[in-house]
């Protein structure tokens, strides 16, 4: 059994997976977005390829913990994704998981370009390691 965790925008999903023992966060490809029924099938594909039992999902607030539009959207997707796999989803807060991503990605001496196209899993990977790391506390 493991945990999924995923860096919703509007354009692409980032996805991480936790190994068995949920310890660790290991990045899968980036999902570019196409229709909302399209992204959850796709999602529930991962879910059963991976036996994953729990998805958190990034929830993108400001940075003085209220709600944004964003996250709103972030909500709602993560209602529609628990209702049609069955499987508990939770909101994270993700507040400058991007942020460190871009870093983290920037201090390994990768161009912008390249940085785009490994942020969003990175940022999934923060998330969830954030995730399985409170819970180990």
């Amino acid at each position: 059994m493991r945990i999924m965790a995923l860096d919703l925008g509007d354009k692409k999903i980032g996805v991480a997976i936790s190994d068995a023992m949920l310890l660790i966060a290991h990045g899968k490809p980036t999902l570019v977005r196409r229709t909302l029924e399209s992204d959850i099938e796709r999602l529930k594909h991962l879910i059963e390829e991976h036996e994953v039992h729990q998805i958190v999902v990034g929830q993108p607030l400001y940075m003085d913990g209220r709600e944004s539009p964003q996250s709103r959207k972030t909500a709602k997707f993560a209602r529609k994704l628990e209702q049609a796999t069955h499987i508990p989803v939770l909101l994270w807060d993700e507040r400058l998981t991007s942020f460190a991503a871009e870093q983290q990605l920037e201090e390994m001496g990768l161009g912008w370009r390249k940085r785009r196209e490994h942020v969003d899993k990175v940022a999934a990977m923060l998330i969830l390691q954030s995730y399985l790391d409170r819970k180990q506390a």
